[in-house]
C-alpha cells in the first residue's frame, strides 16, 4: 500500500511503464527500514524467499480482508429502517449477485439497465457474462452514472468510502466522522493518504462480496476479479486521466484522511503569535547585522 500524494501519482502516471515500475520499487523501500540493504545483498535464493513471504502475507491480508467485508457488506446495502426482501444472511453468499434484487441492482454494469426485465433474467440465469472490465454501479456517488461524463461521481460512493474505512482503518470507524488522527492499518503502515491502488484494492472487495462466489480466486472467470481490478488500476495510471484522478484523491482524502492535503496551503496569520515572534526575532537580527555593518 504505496502513499503517493497527488504530485507523486501525477509524476509516477506521466513516466514509462519501466521508470513508473522503478518508482514504485523506490516507495516500497521507503516503507520497510533496511529493506534496500537485505534485497541488493540477498542471493537469488533469498530473493525467491523474500518474495514468497510477502505472497504469503498479502494473501493473508486479502483473506481476511474478504471474511470481514462478506458480512459487514450486508448492513452496509441495507436501506435505513428497511429490510432486504428476501433477506440476505451474513455467512452465506449463494443468494447474492444477480439473483438478488439488491445485489444484483448494485452490480449491473453500467452500461444495462437492471430495471429491463430482459436485462435481469439474462443477468441471473448467467446467459449473458459480465466482464472485468464492465464496472458496475455500486462505483458511482449515489450509484447514478452519467453516460456524458463517466468519471462524474465515479469512485466516491459511500459504500466504497464505508470499506476503505472497514479496512484501512478500523471496523469501527465506519460510521464515525473522520479524525485528523489515523488509526488500524493505515497507523500501523504509516499510511497518510488514500492511493490508487487501495482504491481499487477496496472496490474489487466489494465486489467480490456482493457477488454470489464464494471464493475468492485469481481465475475465477465469473467474477473476473483479476481483470476488474487491473481495468481501475490501468484507467488511474492513464496519463491521459491524471488530472481527473488527481482530483479523486484529493477527495478521498478529504473523507479518510482530513488533516492531509495535496494543493491547499495552511496560511500563517501574520497577526499569530508565532508570527510575531519571528518577525521580532528577524527586526533583532536585521539590526545587529546594521550595527555590526556600521562599526566596520
Amino acid at each position: 500500500r504505496l502513499d503517493l500524494d497527488g504530485e507523486a501519482l501525477q509524476t509516477l502516471l506521466t513516466i514509462p511503464a519501466t521508470a513508473r515500475q522503478h518508482a514504485i520499487f523506490e516507495q516500497l523501500m521507503k516503507i520497510t527500514p533496511n529493506f534496500r540493504e537485505v534485497v541488493f545483498t540477498a542471493s537469488q535464493e533469498e530473493i525467491t524467499r523474500i518474495a514468497d513471504l510477502l505472497q504469503k502475507g498479502a494473501n493473508g491480508a486479502r483473506s481476511d480482508d474478504t471474511k470481514s467485508l462478506k458480512g459487514a457488506v450486508i448492513e452496509w446495502i441495507t436501506p435505513k429502517g428497511q429490510a432486504l426482501n428476501p433477506p440476505l444472511t451474513r455467512n452465506v453468499k449463494i443468494d447474492r449477485g444477480f439473483h438478488h434484487e439488491r445485489t444484483g441492482f448494485l452490480l449491473c454494469p453500467t452500461g444495462l439497465n437492471w430495471q429491463d426485465a430482459e436485462v435481469k433474467e439474462k443477468l441471473k440465469c448467467g446467459e449473458q457474462l459480465v466482464s472485468g472490465d464492465e464496472w458496475p454501479v455500486f462505483i458511482y456517488h449515489g450509484y447514478i452514472y452519467d453516460p456524458e461524463d463517466p468519471w462524474n461521481g465515479a469512485f466516491r460512493s459511500l459504500l466504497l468510502v464505508k470499506a476503505f474505512k472497514h479496512v484501512f482503518t478500523s471496523p469501527s470507524s465506519v460510521d464515525k466522522d473522520p479524525k485528523a488522527t489515523r488509526s488500524g492499518n493505515a497507523r500501523l503502515h504509516d499510511m497518510t493518504s488514500v492511493t490508487a491502488a487501495s482504491i481499487a484494492y477496496v472496490a474489487t472487495q466489494i465486489r467480490f462480496s456482493l457477488c454470489s462466489s464464494s471464493i475468492f480466486s485469481r481465475t475465477d472467470n465469473v467474477t473476473d476479479s483479476e481483470r476488474f481490478y487491473n481495468s481501475v488500476l490501468e484507467a488511474f495510471m492513464d496519463p491521459d486521466e491524471s488530472d481527473e484522478v488527481v482530483k479523486l484523491l484529493e477527495w478521498w482524502n478529504r473523507q479518510i484522511f482530513p488533516g492531509h492535503s495535496v494543493t491547499s496551503e495552511r496560511i500563517v496569520n501574520k497577526d499569530s503569535a508565532l508570527a510575531r515572534i519571528k518577525a521580532r526575532r528577524a527586526q533583532r537580527k536585521a539590526l545587529r547585522e546594521a550595527a555590526n555593518t556600521t562599526h566596520v
